[in-house]
């Protein structure tokens, strides 16, 4: 399933989201806030006064008269009972006066002569000016309005706190709006998914006409799951449809409704589900439902009381809808087979819409959705990309170009080439490349005959897949790798198949006891696979001519309860298919120890070239192969191969 372009520019929803409350710092906190404010406040203020009054220089007033006598100072200003006097070099000096007393008359009383008084400007000042009330009332006012300030801001908070206590039952979901064109999404968006689309339509149908399915008395679907391996395109869907009705979307994850208080869920579920009933006809979209809606009473998986109220009142919100309310609910999940039944019967989740990994196909036109804008070279094939990404999904094909773009980048290119995407699809098949992890020879040696070994017997054996690239160079956790991929899609697996993929794994295992006469820790995840994958074929596919066409493996839904892999088998049947899983391992082990017995020159040259070259692309394994008298396997030798 195709994403959304990943370079495209996101923008903010313009619809109203609902969001819970953020809770602020504790109430002791807040108030020793305000008190370190208000105190630097007060220390300011008063440094700030200081040095307004201390401006000019303050002196007594004989020395004021003696001056004015002496003839230094040209002009006088009186503001109240305050004296500033201007000498003739420009400075300032003040003083303070009686107040019942005109300044003349001090003058006069400091025996200041009447020509000395004339020759000096004298300025009165109206003392009510506002530098007067603010120097005046400043100290008092500032710390009352401070001290207002600091109490509104505290009752604001707890008023919030005590709102948050209300409103910590809201719905935490998201809603976007169908006039938000930059999340808008359509089923031209979605690439692949065939069915998946043509099942849904019905769905945008009755959202778009309702009366239409109403008069005739159709019956919508009230809920439609989503199943799908991860990375499917389960959550694109949903909102292509919200995008293709025109219609209010809201989402919200499962894991949202469950708190620690027991009844917070179901709170938020009677809210989310009443706000999409006011903004019908509306999706409601539940990603992840398993969640909450695991089965009930097992007391595994988070079953608590909580989670369990939360599920039942899904169960009660979905129930109780009327036909006509215009609101589908959609929900996705990867493990339907641990929902609780309830979910899944008629009247709630009754269409069941599956999301298989695309196939060759739709993978070219997946590719081709995130190639948009990007700069593609001239040698780019994104059909051959597609043949060489089975099993790949949605999201592993976005991750896909986006690496083949970094990788670009990385090289200081303007263009992607189809080198980048073949790498890209090593990358995020097994990680990246190690170099720094260098082998010494002999475990160089080693390494390249273990994988020669997985090669050779995947190159002869007429079931397995044919190989693609072999590499001794490090990739994840693996110190070398060989790549094999079926020519063509496929959604089942014969037992000859199994058996062929059993000695493969064993192949590097071989190797290496034959070459070397001992074997290293490098087989251990081969050993764990092929291991897995016998008992499987003995368990749970009937793959077994002694055990016969019976699963003793348990299902995936009754394992929740506690049942193991073969929880209804006696001791005597386990140890039949311990028997029976030790016999394939063996048959397989046989048969790849002769084919590479019969095949040792092979062999070697495999393993010189990889230490040699270190990767060994197919053209060129193909080519050791027909030195040695094998032929490659052609995609017209898959088609006619029976399936048993």
């Amino acid at each position: 399933m195709a994403q959304p372009q990943s370079d495209q520019k996101q923008k903010k929803s313009s619809g109203p989201k609902l969001r819970r409350p953020q809770g602020g710092p504790s109430i002791w906190l807040q108030l020793g806030l305000a008190f370190a404010i208000f105190l630097v406040l007060s220390v300011g203020y008063s440094f700030l006064r200081e040095y307004i009054v201390t401006e000019s220089e303050t002196v007594s007033l004989s020395e004021i008269a003696s001056d004015i006598e002496a003839g230094k100072i040209t002009e006088v200003t009186v503001a109240g009972d305050s004296v500033t006097a201007t000498y003739a070099d420009g400075t300032e000096k003040k003083s303070r006066k009686e107040t019942e007393a005109s300044f003349t008359e001090t003058l006069a009383n400091y025996d200041v002569s009447a020509n000395r008084i004339n020759a000096v400007k004298v300025s009165i000042e109206d003392e009510g000016g506002a530098r007067f009330w603010f120097l005046t009332l400043a100290p008092l006012l500032v710390p009352v309005l401070l001290l207002f300030g600091i109490i509104w801001y505290l009752s604001r908070q707890m008023r919030g706190a005590g709102m948050q206590a209300f409103t910590f039952g809201r719905s935490l979901a998201r809603l976007v709006s169908p006039e938000d064109q930059a999340q808008r999404v359509t089923f031209a968006d979605v690439a692949g998914a065939r069915e998946a689309k043509e099942e849904l339509t019905e769905i945008v149908d009755f959202l778009k006409n309702p009366k239409k399915f109403i008069q005739i008395g159709a019956r919508i679907p009230k809920g439609v799951l989503l199943m799908g391996a991860p990375g499917t395109g389960k959550t694109l869907l949903a909102r292509a449809v919200a995008g293709e009705a025109g219609v209010p979307f809201f989402t919200i994850s499962g894991s949202e409704f469950v708190e620690m208080f027991v009844g917070v869920g179901a709170s938020r579920v009677r809210d989310l589900f009443e706000t999409a009933k006011k903004a019908g006809p509306a999706i409601v979209f539940i990603d992840e439902i398993d969640a909450v809606g695991r089965v009930r009473g097992t007391g595994v998986g988070g079953g608590n009381d909580e989670r369990e109220q939360t599920l039942n009142q899904i169960l009660v919100e979905m129930d109780g809808f009327e036909p006509n309310e215009k609101i589908i609910v959609m929900a996705a999940t990867n493990r339907p087979d641990v929902l609780d039944p309830a979910l899944l019967r008629p009247g709630r989740f009754d269409r069941r819409v599956m999301i298989d990994l695309p196939d060759r196909k739709d993978r070219e036109d997946i590719l081709k959705t995130h190639a948009r804008q990007k700069p593609l070279g001239p040698d780019v094939k994104l059909s051959v990309i597609a043949e060489r990404t089975p099993g790949f999904s949605g999201a592993d094909l976005a991750n896909l170009m986006n690496e083949g773009a970094i990788l670009a980048a990385r090289e200081n290119r303007k263009e992607i080439a189809q080198f980048d995407l073949i790498r890209s699809i090593e990358k995020v098949m097994l990680g990246p490349e190690r170099r720094s992890h260098v082998l010494n020879k002999k475990e160089k040696e080693i390494t390249a005959y273990h994988e020669a070994g997985h090669a050779l017997i995947a190159s002869v054996l007429p079931y397995a897949d044919p190989v693609h690239k072999v590499s001794i160079i490090s990739r994840g956790r693996a110190a070398g790798y060989t790549l094999k991929l079926p020519l063509e899609d496929r959604k089942m697996q014969s037992r000859k198949e199994f058996l062929d993929d059993i000695a493969v794994s064993l192949g590097g295992f071989i190797a290496e006891k034959m070459i070397f006469e001992d074997v290293t820790t490098g087989a251990s995840n081969d050993l764990q696979v092929l291991t897995a994958l016998a008992r499987n074929m003995v368990a749970r596919y009937g793959m077994s001519e002694k055990m016969g066409p019976v699963a003793f493996a348990a299902s995936a839904q009754r394992a929740i309860f506690g049942e193991g892999v073969d929880g209804e088998a006696s001791e005597e049947v386990t140890a039949a298919i311990d028997a029976e899983v030790r016999r394939i391992i063996d048959g397989a082990y046989k048969k790849a120890e002769k084919v590479m017995t019969k095949h040792r020159g092979a062999l070697d040259a495999i393993a010189k070239k990889l230490v040699e070259v270190e990767t060994i692309e197919r053209d060129d394994f193909e080519k050791i192969l027909i030195a040695h008298g094998i032929t490659p396997k052609k995609k017209e030798d898959i088609e006619h191969q029976p399936l048993v």
